[in-house]
């Protein structure tokens, strides 16, 4: 205990980063916890599509979503959300919804925002486009119009 003390009052500034880091672990897992949608891995996205009717809900820009997105997925930016001009989505209010941006922490914030507008079935897809395309499954092309 005698070591840990002295290191602390020897190293301030990496004793206060180390702590920071704490603190920011265990606030992210309590938001994580406490959160309205769930954090969901490709192989669950894929069953969630293909056996109940989920859909893929894409907020990334018009650009990104055309050079390549998920076959199926809805494109609707996320200031769309947030104004609820979301008419493709309503029809699918029961349905899981899993939302994907490029990383997957865009994706936390619309998901929240789904879920206070009444979306009952709300996931991100971890990490986003960036997994999918590491998983080496497929993506489209829209072409411009």
């Amino acid at each position: 205990m005698h070591q840990y003390i002295e290191f602390l009052t020897s190293n301030p500034v990496l004793s206060l980063a180390w702590i920071g880091i704490v603190i920011a672990l265990i606030s992210m897992m309590v938001k994580e916890k406490n959160a309205k949608y769930k954090t969901i891995g490709i192989n669950e996205a894929t069953a969630l599509v293909n056996n109940e009717e989920g859909v893929f809900l894409d907020i990334r820009s018009r650009d990104e979503f055309r050079k390549g997105h998920i076959v199926g997925s809805v494109h609707i930016l996320p200031s769309q959300i947030q104004r609820q001009n979301t008419p493709e989505l309503e029809k699918h209010k029961a349905a899981p919804i899993i939302v994907i941006c490029k990383t997957g922490q865009v994706a936390q914030e619309t998901a929240n925002q789904l879920s206070k507008d009444g979306f009952t079935n709300v996931n991100v897809l971890k990490d986003g486009l960036i997994a999918w395309n590491e998983a080496n499954l497929p993506l489209v092309a829209s072409k411009k119009k």
